[in-house]
């Protein structure tokens, strides 16, 4: 096998879908389980899958509370690290991956906390680096609402690097435990960090030895132009939220092209499509599962969802209208792949607005069938150079993780697209990523 599928799942509680946790075969506790959280990641690794993803933002809603009540997002969960750490000693295999915020969050604590999950897990750590979304966690850092997108993505980059050389504070075989000459570690192999910039002002060194991976898996998913050159920079597994093999194609070309300025090899990067997966024994049976689901999504969540990612007040208009054009920003601050993909089924399918929050799936469109059907989409993607694997999300969980585990993933075996077994201990090891080499290594 030349290069295997690379596969993670981004893992919410009861599910991918706004109104999983509505149905009855949803564990209504799920949210703050550790058990419910470990079956998953059991089972993720059951079918060799390379991560288990966290996505996070650091803020509870505080506005707009009805809609809110009714698709939970991020309003009762684990903190991700924390919850990663406890999963570290429930599994052998699968890496382990969080969002952590530049925004709000100090290289130093930073660095410490990844660098502890890496070798807690035994070097499946991956950091999932965002500037943030939305102003709710803004304002849970003393800010009235979240800085210009160019400055976010300024301190990102400072933030990444500050947090690399923080890895870099000690030498790989720099704690010696000499007994004989007394030496806990060598005081020639420390490298402490001295740092003044724009935003950040660092004197010290990491107290913890250097990562089993050198560093932690690097993620990272902005699809702007500044997103995409930062990701070109300094990301090693990316997030794309492509809708078609085609456009999957343009922006894997355009990334992988972008890495050659920043004196990188492409194939230390992999570019894992997001795509929510329903698989059944029929394609109707799939079909209507996904339909039992659409049903449970009520009109105020709907126009909510829209609202959120259009970055605009949808509220009050007629359900069975399509979106007034004034209601159109001129421009995304956020998530620029959500806004861009409203807009056009606004602008180009002349959609009602119910008809506008049936179809959206936050950039994807589930892809469902029989486990033929999907492996045949999934190969079509992977051979055909529109990725270099699967980021998946479950509409529910653990039912939708585990007809894929058990149908899909022997179906791309069979073709030689998937491992039978894990092919090393590390994070790095099992996605073919290059464990980076100490500066003082020479």
């Amino acid at each position: 096998m030349a290069r295997p599928m690379a596969l993670a799942t981004l893992v919410h509680p009861t599910g991918y879908h706004t109104a999983s946790w509505l149905h009855p075969q949803a564990n209504a506790q799920a949210s703050t389980s550790i058990e419910h959280y470990a079956g998953i990641a059991r089972l993720a690794e059951r079918g060799l899958f390379d991560l288990f993803f966290v996505a996070d933002t650091p803020a509870a809603r505080t506005e707009n509370l009805t809609a809110f009540s009714r698709m939970p997002l991020f309003m009762n969960v684990f903190e991700p690290l924390t919850l990663l750490s406890a999963l570290s000693g429930m599994t052998r295999h699968i890496g382990l991956g969080g969002t952590a915020s530049t925004s709000f969050g100090e290289p130093y604590t930073m660095a410490r906390q990844f660098a502890s999950l890496d070798h807690l897990s035994g070097g499946r750590a991956a950091w999932n680096v965002v500037t943030s979304a939305n102003d709710y966690a803004a304002r849970n850092f003393g800010l009235d609402r979240l800085p210009p997108h160019a400055e976010r993505y300024a301190r990102a980059r400072e933030c990444v690097d500050l947090v690399k050389r923080l890895w870099n504070s000690w030498e790989d075989d720099a704690f010696i435990r000499d007994r004989a000459a007394g030496l806990f570690f060598d005081p020639a192999k420390q490298h402490a960090v001295h740092h003044e910039g724009t935003h950040f002002r660092l004197q010290g060194a990491l107290n913890i030895a250097r990562p089993p991976q050198g560093h932690p898996v690097i993620i990272q998913a902005g699809a702007s132009e500044t997103g995409r050159d930062f990701a070109a920079q300094t990301a090693e597994v990316v997030f794309a939220s492509e809708t078609s093999p085609g456009d999957g194609r343009r922006f894997y070309t355009d990334l992988k092209g972008r890495m050659e300025r920043h004196n990188r090899d492409p194939d230390s990067l992999k570019i894992l499509a997001g795509m929510p997966v329903l698989v059944a024994e029929s394609a109707q049976e799939a079909e209507d599962m996904h339909a039992e689901l659409q049903a449970l999504i009520h009109p105020e969540v709907g126009v909510a969802r829209l609202s959120m990612d259009l970055e605009a007040d949808l509220s009050g208009l007629d359900l069975d209208a399509p979106v007034p054009e004034e209601r159109i920003p001129q421009k995304a601050r956020f998530h620029q792949a959500y806004f861009d993909h409203i807009v056009g089924m606004i602008r180009n399918e002349r959609l009602t607005l119910r008809q506008l929050y049936m179809r959206y799936e936050r950039g994807n469109r589930t892809v469902r069938g029989t486990p033929t059907t999907v492996a045949d989409i999934m190969e079509e993607w992977f051979t055909g150079g529109a990725c270099d694997g699967f980021m998946l999300m479950f509409n529910l969980l653990p039912r939708d993780l585990k007809g894929f585990v058990d149908s899909v993933v022997p179906e791309l075996q069979r073709r030689g697209l998937m491992r039978e077994n894990y092919a090393g201990r590390t994070l790095r090891e099992n996605l073919g990523l290059f464990r980076p080499p100490h500066p003082a290594a020479g």
